[in-house]
Parts: structure tokens; C-alpha cells; sequence
């Protein structure tokens, strides 16, 4: 298996010419879909998915295209996510958010734009293998960016501001908002590289685990991260009247919570050997992270 970093310069090298290979893209539209892509990140979920696949067998180059359709969807969720209607973010990675630099009419355009051009990526992978594995890899991947993952995730996290608090509701945002797009690097790797099920069965509790334990961290953050580091504003979380660990569980709680999660996301790896290495490494680097 390869560095962080040496997946990352991967990730980084393919990223925009993935986007134009699917042909003409008008400039307008395309600005905006860079500007965002470009605004830079870990990439945490293509580097995942390349490492996944690496970790099950399989050829980095195959996955290489899912890993950059991931960024794609990560990154128009993080668009949609700045809009005025949705979490009203002016800035994102320390940049002004693209609806601030582009106007929000082509700020919704980019976002659709690049889950458009993800999915016909993905698609475009399956017709070219058609072993099934692609195209099983593909669904996965839709399925949790949509309306049963990610947007449903998303949908109750907007609906249920200012409600009473519960565990049900606060899990069910985060499982789905947050884990399912770092659950879904880790099964769509496994299943291209061709691994048994119990080792797919493994990645998705780990990415399961590891998707909780990010979503706590995040909520502590915004309650005691340094804005300048983070590249946006803190305490919006309370002044929305988000459904947070921290509301369910305080910030100690909170703090419990996430070490012992991060440890059943570790305990989940046991079955790859010192091939999990990468990944237990990688869960621990997130508990202690700054941003």
C-alpha cells in the first residue's frame, strides 16, 4: 500500500482532467465547478476509496475514477451545504463559498453539475468493465450520496433545527449526512478490488464507525476550533439549533463518545491484517485533528 500522500498526489493529479474528459463543458458552468473542486481539502474519501481498493487486492488504476466521481459528490455537497437556505456559510477552506463568488444561481448549477458528471464517470467505468464490479461499485456509491444516504441525512438535518434533541435523530443525521460518504470509499474499494464479503461487511462498519466519530469531532470543533484554522466561522451549530452530539451529550460526552467510537472503527480492521494499518492510522490521525 501507498502514503496518504502518495494517494492524495493521485487524487490531485487526475481530479480536473477526469471532470473534462467527458467533452465541452461552457465555461460558465465550468469556472464555478473548478473553483470549487480546486479549492484544495485532504480528499479523505478518494484517498479512501484508492486505499481500499489497494487494501482488498485490487488496481489503484481501476478505482482511480470513482475516487475522483467521490470528490465530485463531496464537493457539491459542500456547495449546496454553503447556500443561504441551507447552512448560509460565506466561506469554505479559508476562500469565499461559490455561491459568494459566483452567484448562487451558478453556485446550484455547480453543484448539480457535479453530481451529474460523477455519475456519468461512474457509468462511463461500468459500460467500459462489464464484470459487474464497476457497476456494483457505482451504485454503492450513488445509493449513499442519495435520498436513502447523504440527502437524507442532509434532508433531516435541515428539518429538524430548533426540535427537542434525541439520540434517534442525532444518530440518523449523522450516519447518513456524514458517514455514508466515508462509508462509501471503503465498500466501493473492496468491491472493485474484487474482496470477500466479510471483508466488505468489515469496511462498511469501519467507515460506519469512522463517519460517526468525524461528525463528533466536526461538532466539537465548531464549539472549540479555531475559525482561522478552519477556514469558516465556529458556533454556528448552536446559533441554528442543530441536532449535535454536543446538544445530546456535552462536550465531555461528547469527547468519551468519540474515543470509544474511533476504537470500534479500529477493532472493525482486525480482519485485513497489517493491511488495515492504513486505515487504523488514519482514524487515529482524525481524532486529533485541528480542522
Amino acid at each position: 500500500m501507498l502514503s496518504y500522500d502518495e494517494y492524495l498526489k493521485m487524487v490531485e493529479e487526475h481530479l480536473t482532467d477526469t471532470l473534462k474528459s467527458l467533452g465541452f463543458i461552457p465555461q460558465r458552468i465550468l469556472d464555478p465547478m473548478c473553483y470549487s473542486l480546486s479549492a484544495g481539502g485532504k480528499r479523505v474519501r478518494p484517498v479512501m476509496l484508492l486505499a481500499a481498493c489497494d487494501m482488498g487486492g485490487g488496481k489503484t488504476e481501476r478505482a482511480l475514477p470513482f475516487a475522483c466521481a467521490l470528490e465530485m459528490i463531496h464537493t457539491y455537497s459542500l456547495i449546496h451545504d454553503d447556500l443561504p437556505a441551507m447552512d448560509n456559510d460565506d466561506e469554505r477552506r479559508g476562500k469565499p463559498s461559490c455561491h459568494v463568488a459566483f452567484g448562487e444561481d451558478l453556485a446550484i448549477l455547480a453543484g448539480d453539475g457535479l453530481l451529474s458528471a460523477a455519475s456519468e464517470i461512474m457509468l462511463r467505468e461500468a459500460v467500459l468493465h462489464p464484470d459487474g464490479r464497476a457497476a456494483a461499485a457505482a451504485l454503492c456509491v450513488m445509493r449513499r450520496a442519495g435520498v436513502t444516504g447523504m440527502v437524507g441525512g442532509q434532508t433531516v438535518d435541515v428539518t429538524m433545527e430548533n426540535k427537542p434533541v434525541t439520540e434517534e435523530t442525532v444518530r440518523y443525521i449523522h450516519l447518513h449526512k456524514t458517514a455514508d460518504l466515508l462509508t462509501a470509499p471503503m465498500e466501493a474499494g473492496l468491491i472493485l478490488a474484487g474482496a470477500a464479503r466479510d471483508q466488505i461487511e468489515a469496511g462498511i462498519q469501519f467507515g460506519q464507525k469512522l463517519g460517526l466519530a468525524f461528525q463528533m469531532m466536526d461538532d466539537l470543533l465548531d464549539v472549540e476550533g479555531d475559525a482561522a484554522v478552519l477556514g469558516k466561522r465556529t458556533g454556528l451549530d448552536d446559533q441554528a439549533g442543530k441536532q449535535t452530539w454536543i446538544a445530546l451529550r456535552g462536550v465531555n460526552g461528547t469527547k468519551a463518545d468519540l474515543e470509544r467510537t474511533t476504537d470500534e472503527a479500529i477493532s472493525a480492521l482486525h480482519i485485513f491484517g497489517t493491511s488495515g494499518n492504513f486505515f487504523k492510522d488514519l482514524a487515529l490521525k482524525m481524532l486529533h485533528r485541528v480542522q
